[in-house]
């Protein structure tokens, strides 16, 4: 039975964890044998990429896969065809499909109508395979994740969701700080409150960082909205300056997944300060992204 990826809610707390182990014995020691070799791995995007797209192509290679890849401007997605019919044809061709796409429906029905594994590369919803990467790159820095406290401040979004998740899949705390009109999803967050307590909300960075083990961030406006500047008005007392860093413990670790608008939502003494992370939080893209194509397509 094919399984995929769209959301954490996919997989298990033992097999995020055994994919994190994965992605970590593979970053230590790169498997030259080519386990995939043979299999075809396709990606598709609706929005421009770059972690994503060579992240997803690198990892395939490496493992001795190849990849099509497709863009929606050249591709007859961008002239109307739906995801189900798309779905049924690449599913006579690949082996696996990512997609890159908008709304989190979109992908979901593709991934009804596949016979392959589908990968959420990132929805407006969720962005699962970078919480992977963030998550490995925690648990290199701090070790056991469960017992941490995790900061979250800026926007409620994709990327606030899929913390969230993970959160209420791996019981460590979760503190986010969003502006009153930009909080995570109600839906989500009346879900997730069956699931645990450990999820706060508030309004106050400074309360959501205080004795963070993780300060998380991202971009406060979506691609071509840069120079809103009612949306930066409303963010601005969400930056992660070396100020707000101060509320945290000392060894705390700093994370943004990038692409990062600096003098926005993070300044450049923060993000290539010594707590930064960043760096090596977009490199474990690779090798997360290894651990899940291996468990869809090879070996568990």
């Amino acid at each position: 039975m094919k399984q995929d990826l769209l959301t954490l809610w996919d997989l298990e707390p033992q097999e995020i964890l055994s994919l994190l182990e994965v992605a970590a014995q593979l970053k230590q020691n790169p498997d030259h044998s080519e386990p995939l070799k043979g299999k075809t791995l396709g990606l598709i995007f609706e929005k421009a990429s770059t972690r994503t797209k060579v992240s997803f192509t690198v990892a395939a290679y490496q493992l001795g896969a190849q990849v099509i890849t497709l863009e929606q401007q050249n591709s007859q997605l961008g002239r109307g065809e739906s995801y189900a019919d798309t779905a049924k044809v690449l599913s006579r061709y690949v082996d696996a499909i990512m997609i890159r796409t908008f709304g989190q429906a979109s992908a979901e029905e593709m991934a009804r109508h596949a016979s392959i594994p589908v990968i959420n590369g990132l929805s407006d919803m969720f962005h699962p395979c970078q919480l992977l990467a963030d998550l490995l790159t925690v648990q290199e820095n701090k070790g056991d994740l469960s017992q941490l406290k995790i900061s979250w401040v800026g926007d409620g979004n994709n990327m606030t969701h899929s913390w969230m998740v993970a959160a209420a899949k791996l019981g460590f705390e979760l503190c986010i700080a969003t502006p009153a009109s930009q909080e995570p999803d109600g839906d989500l967050m009346k879900q997730l409150s069956t699931v645990t307590d450990k999820i706060v909300l508030t309004q106050d960075p400074f309360a959501a960082v205080k004795g963070a083990d993780v300060v998380n961030t991202d971009t406060w406006v979506s691609m071509g909205e840069e120079d809103d500047k009612e949306a930066l008005e409303i963010y601005q007392p969400y930056q992660l300056n070396s100020e707000l860093l101060k509320s945290a413990k000392d060894n705390a670790i700093v994370l943004h997944c990038l692409p990062a608008h600096r003098g926005h939502e993070i300044t450049d003494e923060v993000m290539d300060g010594p707590q930064s992370k960043v760096w090596d939080q977009a490199e474990n893209r690779l090798h997360a992204q290894k651990a899940v194509l291996l468990r869809l397509l090879g070996r568990k």
